[in-house]
Order: C-alpha cells, then sequence, then structure tokens
C-alpha cells in the first residue's frame, strides 16, 4: 500500500469515526431508541392505535423547574448541532457558507421555506390522518398537557431545535461528510431520508414512511439550491403548527384527528 493509499484509507477512517460519533451524540442515538420503541409497541397487546406519543411533555409538576428542564433540554440538544459546526469549520472555510446556513438570501430562503411548507406540511397531516383512521400511527400528543404563560414561546424554541438539529446535522454535515467519502447525490439523499424516518418511528409506521419522503424531498432540494436556510425555515414553520396549533385544531374540532 502506497503512502497516498493509506493516508486515504486513514482519512475514510477518521470520517466515519466522526460521523459515528456525532450521530451517536444526536439523531443516531434517537433513531436507534425509535426502533427499539416500535418493536415494542408492536409486540404490545394494545395495537397502534390505541397507542400515544407524548412530544414535549412536561419535565417537573412544579411549572417553574419545567419551565427550567425545557429550556436546558433544548439547549444542551443543540450541542451537537455546534459540535457539526465545530468540526466542519476545523476541516476548512465557514460552515455556515458551505452549507448555505447564513442570512445572505433571506427572501429566498423565506420563499423557498414556504413553498415546503405547502409541499410537504399539508400532505404531512393527511398522511397523519389516514394513518390514524387506518391504524397503524399512533396517537401523537405534541404538547404538555399543562398550559402556563411560557408554553407556546418554549413549544416555538423547541420547533426550532428540532429544525436545527435534523437539518443542519441530517442534511447538511451529513451530505458535506459522504460527498466526501465519495458516495453519489442519490445515494446520500436515500441514506438521509431513512435515517430521517427512522428517529420517528416512535410515531409509528405512517410517520416513518412520511418522513422518509420528507427526508428526499429536502435532500433534493439541498442538492439543487445548496443551502439548508430554506429547510431550516420549512421545517421550524411545519413543527409550530404541529407543536401549537394541532393541540388548538383538537380543543375546536376533537373529532377531526381520529
Amino acid at each position: 500500500m502506497t503512502r497516498a493509499s493509506r493516508w486515504a484509507h486513514l482519512r475514510r477512517r477518521r470520517l466515519w469515526t466522526e460521523i459515528a460519533l456525532v450521530l451517536g451524540v444526536s439523531l443516531g442515538a434517537s433513531a436507534v431508541y425509535s426502533i427499539v420503541q416500535i418493536v415494542q409497541r408492536l409486540t404490545a397487546e394494545t395495537p397502534l392505535s390505541g397507542q400515544t406519543a407524548t412530544i414535549n411533555g412536561s419535565l417537573s409538576d412544579r411549572p417553574v423547574f419545567d419551565l427550567v428542564y425545557q429550556l436546558l433540554a433544548i439547549g444542551f440538544d443543540l450541542v451537537p448541532v455546534a459540535l457539526a459546526l465545530y468540526l466542519l469549520a476545523i476541516s476548512g472555510g465557514s460552515p455556515f457558507r458551505r452549507l448555505g446556513f447564513d442570512l445572505r438570501r433571506p427572501w429566498s430562503d423565506l420563499g423557498r421555506g414556504w413553498l415546503l411548507v405547502a409541499v410537504i406540511g399539508v400532505p404531512g397531516i393527511l398522511l397523519y390522518v389516514v394513518g390514524r383512521q387506518l391504524g397503524f400511527t399512533v396517537t401523537v400528543v405534541p404538547s404538555p398537557l399543562d398550559t402556563y404563560w411560557w408554553t407556546v414561546p418554549v413549544l416555538i424554541l423547541a420547533a426550532l431545535r428540532a429544525a436545527l438539529q435534523e437539518e443542519v446535522i441530517v442534511v447538511g454535515y451529513l451530505f458535506t461528510r459522504l460527498r466526501q467519502l465519495g458516495w453519489g447525490e442519490w445515494r446520500i439523499i436515500l441514506a438521509s431520508a431513512v435515517l430521517r424516518g427512522s428517529y420517528h418511528l416512535y410515531q409509528g409506521i405512517g410517520p416513518f414512511f412520511g418522513n422518509v419522503v420528507m427526508g428526499v424531498v429536502f435532500g433534493w432540494c439541498y442538492r439543487r439550491w445548496g443551502r439548508v436556510m430554506p429547510l431550516v425555515v420549512a421545517h421550524w414553520i411545519i413543527d409550530i403548527v404541529s407543536f401549537v396549533g394541532y393541540p388548538l385544531a383538537l380543543q375546536l374540532f376533537p373529532g377531526l384527528f381520529g
């Protein structure tokens, strides 16, 4: 083996190790837990249609500590995002410019973000409704049952956390590293999409496929636009609607989502 080939082999091994570590402290770990959860759900006596999955649940029965825990959880969940950006910076250049994670094109990013909301958000809601009716999606409880003055702001921050985690790590960071490993574009898009679907498996089979489709669309858009910011905008809006608007819709139309 020549020196050049040894160096290339070492570089590939380091990149795979880095990817494994970044995903291991973030959404890769979530994917493993979700796979275990869906196996547990499918082997339980209660069918999927009779089970629930709580998102953004209360972390304490004392409001002030619930708020503190919620903010701490959001803050620490963003550390892997900072880590991914830091590792990209070490390899050279600004990671913000490399990923298109900046404010250079605000109106274009907003317009494209809203376009993705229309393409992905509305069909996603319909898919959830159909999944509930067919019995392969659990009942998703997207926000705490107890409402305080800070509930909506915290839910908006939680939506931003999810958008940053998923789009910066699963799209921006992962696409960059897999390209450096020589993967083809569609192979990268499909791998990223399957990862996105896998950490949503705790919600049922329907959300897995829905998020895989979302991952394919978002990955294709990132490949075409070269910017992660429209994806962050779209994901943030979709999750705000899910976290804040969904509970309101349940109150106004209790039978709408089955």
